[in-house]
This record gives C-alpha cells, sequence and structure tokens, in this order.
C-alpha cells in the first residue's frame, strides 16, 4: 500500500452529535472517525492534502464499543478511534455544513 493509499483510508466519516455541532461552531473543532491504528501526524496530513486547510492540534481517543443484549446472547460493538481536529482561526470544513 502506498503512502497515498494509506492516507484515502484514514478518515472514515465525520461524527456528527449535539456535542460535535457545538464544538464546531465555539473552538473551531471537527470530530472524526478514524482508523484505529492511525498516527496523528498521518490524520493531520490527510486532512491537510485532500481539504487543504491548515490544521492546528489533534487529539485522539479510543472509544470502547458498547454491550448490547438481544434475547439471551450479550453482544459487544467494537472499539473506534475518534480524532479531535481543530483548525487554525480562518479555516473550515465547508462538507460538514460548517461555512461562518
Amino acid at each position: 500500500m502506498t503512502h497515498i493509499e494509506r492516507l484515502l483510508k484514514i478518515i472514515l466519516s465525520a461524527h456528527v452529535s449535539d456535542k460535535t455541532s457545538d464544538n464546531m461552531k465555539r473552538n473551531n473543532t471537527v470530530v472524526l472517525k478514524v482508523l484505529k491504528n492511525s498516527k496523528k501526524y498521518e490524520i493531520k496530513l490527510a486532512i491537510e492534502k485532500f481539504f487543504k486547510v491548515r490544521v492546528y492540534k489533534i487529539n485522539t481517543l479510543i472509544v470502547k464499543g458498547k454491550r448490547k443484549r438481544q434475547k439471551n446472547k450479550i453482544c459487544k460493538f467494537s472499539n473506534w478511534k475518534k480524532a479531535y481536529v481543530i483548525l487554525h482561526t480562518g479555516q473550515n470544513l465547508e462538507f460538514l455544513g460548517h461555512s461562518k
């Protein structure tokens, strides 16, 4: 796998909730669901290369999978990684409806 193919696969989706949309407006922060084995510098390279914005800082965390009960079985969803991407002032990502 080449470097560009790896960068294309790192960002899985945007994580949208009330907390994240409020965070976008106040702190210029975007929350993304990323590959579990990705590093901060890979996330930064992918965002800067494909969305043409400048990244100020990235915080990552692993979200633990929930346990759900279906009839007599207990199922566990897999863990996933969340990235809080703080952009420089004046920068935004339009694909999330974050235009000022």
